[in-house]
């Protein structure tokens, strides 16, 4: 089955993007170093592409980010940026040479319905505790949007600057001084836009409701633990996992193309994106045949050219 198009219907729209790690190996591991290696990450791709990220939840072999970027091309530059650099740093981390995400970025268009955005906020705030593994979504030891929203700070990482260090190494003459990596380390942050339904609130109002909605998600969780006679497995013993580990069991299931809240407006959704993939298709179908003055719909990346021999 083919990849769906790349797909941002206007400039500011929310994309939910997620992917997962190779096997589902727990190569994310919430420790100290790899959350400062992500964020570093991120703090950096957002400041070299402007991109505006409302939430972010990473677990152990997946991660969500809500993002507004403008066009497709913005989302693909930094969503390139973002997995490469990740997959590099914490490979490094964690000894693990091999390929690391499972498969490309998977974004779904989220409608500008106040209950749909709600309902990806909830979304996010419940990761790691709707799977039982902390209490508490500000208990989850890796990177989390929870705490920056409940405190109104910002996300901060380091990052690496591997090339220049790569380089002057390579400059360094013999007998000189070691180059020291801490010269190539410098601190980035993140900074957390509030989701456009809570735009109008003030900060105060903004954590009290950001703080309303843990508690109550925290007592639904709790109460599902007591029903079921479970527990949460806890921070440190997560961060005690071998991040090789490949799980026994994934729960599996296909991502939807777009989260809205009512049946009207999925309609609309799915039936632009439909028309969307109709034009390219036909553009595409021209461009094979040998007419490459085709146009194609705006938003889009089109292929390359047809052989020439």
């Amino acid at each position: 089955m083919p990849r769906s198009l790349r797909y941002v219907p206007a400039p500011g729209t929310l994309v939910e993007v997620t992917t997962r790690t190779v096997h589902g190996r727990l190569l994310l591991q919430p420790t100290p170093p790899v959350n400062q290696a992500v964020l570093g990450v991120l703090g950096r791709a957002q400041r070299t592409y402007g991109m505006v990220v409302h939430l972010v939840v990473v677990l152990s072999n997946h991660y969500h980010f809500l993002l507004a970027p403008t066009d497709a091309k913005q989302l693909a530059d930094f969503m390139g940026f973002v997995n490469s650099n990740i997959a590099r740093e914490v490979g490094r981390l964690v000894g693990w040479k091999e390929k690391f995400w499972g498969r490309r970025y998977q974004g779904i268009v989220v409608s500008d319905e106040v209950l749909a955005q709600l309902g990806r906020l909830e979304y996010f705030l419940a990761n790691c505790v709707k799977e039982n593994l902390v209490e508490s979504p500000l208990d989850w030891p890796g990177v989390h949007c929870a705490r920056p929203l409940v405190e109104g700070s910002r996300l901060e990482g380091t990052w690496f600057n591997r090339t220049g260090y790569g380089r002057a190494q390579k400059r360094r003459k013999a007998g000189a001084p070691p180059v020291q990596e801490n010269d190539y380390k410098t601190a980035e942050f993140l900074e957390l836009t509030p989701l456009p339904c809570l735009a109008n609130l003030g900060a105060a109002q903004h954590r009290e409701f950001i703080e309303g909605l843990i508690e109550k998600l925290v007592a639904e969780a709790a109460a599902n633990r007591e029903a079921k006679v479970s527990m949460v497995l806890g921070a440190a013993r997560l961060q005690g996992l071998n991040p090789h580990t490949q799980p026994n069991r994934i729960q599996k299931s296909p991502a939807p193309r777009f989260h809205a809240f009512s049946v009207a407006v999925l309609k609309a959704l799915r039936d632009a994106y439909s028309s969307f993939a109709a034009a390219f298709r036909i553009a595409s179908e021209r461009l094979r045949s040998g007419d490459r003055g085709v146009l194609f719909p705006e938003g889009c990346f089109p292929p390359a050219l047809p052989f020439s021999a």
